[in-house]
């Protein structure tokens, strides 16, 4: 039962990430604050890599949790580079962005050391 309910929340924060990444610009309201689409990046992807792991982690053996959450990271990364090449070809009012690439690693790796540092104090 906790299985599905965290690969539904999981998959629905990816949806969330999907249309937040890929709706058109002008319908996204504008907010002056220098970079913050990197924070909205790394959050997304924070949040995203953690939900993975959450439901994943139920799928492995305890002793492989680590590789698990590699992997996790891995697959956000990838996910992330998915989106910035489908804002580049299918979308007339995005750009595929270096940097949001870099956002979203930076918030799976600190998802990442958020989920490391919980397992060590155990």
């Amino acid at each position: 039962m906790l299985k599905n309910l965290f690969f539904w929340i999981a998959l629905s924060w990816t949806v969330v990430v999907v249309y937040f990444c890929l709706v058109p610009s002008k319908d996204i309201p504008s907010v002056s604050i220098p970079n913050l689409d990197k924070l909205a990046h790394a959050f997304f992807h924070f949040v995203f890599t953690l939900l993975w792991f959450l439901f994943f982690k139920n799928q492995v053996k305890k002793k492989n949790q680590i590789k698990l959450l590699i992997a996790v990271v891995f697959f956000s990364l990838f996910f992330g580079i998915g989106i910035e090449i489908l804002q580049n070809t299918f979308t007339t009012t995005r750009n595929g962005d270096f940097f949001d690439v870099l956002a979203n690693l930076t918030g799976g790796i600190i998802a990442f050391g958020l989920v490391l540092s919980v397992k060590l104090k155990k």
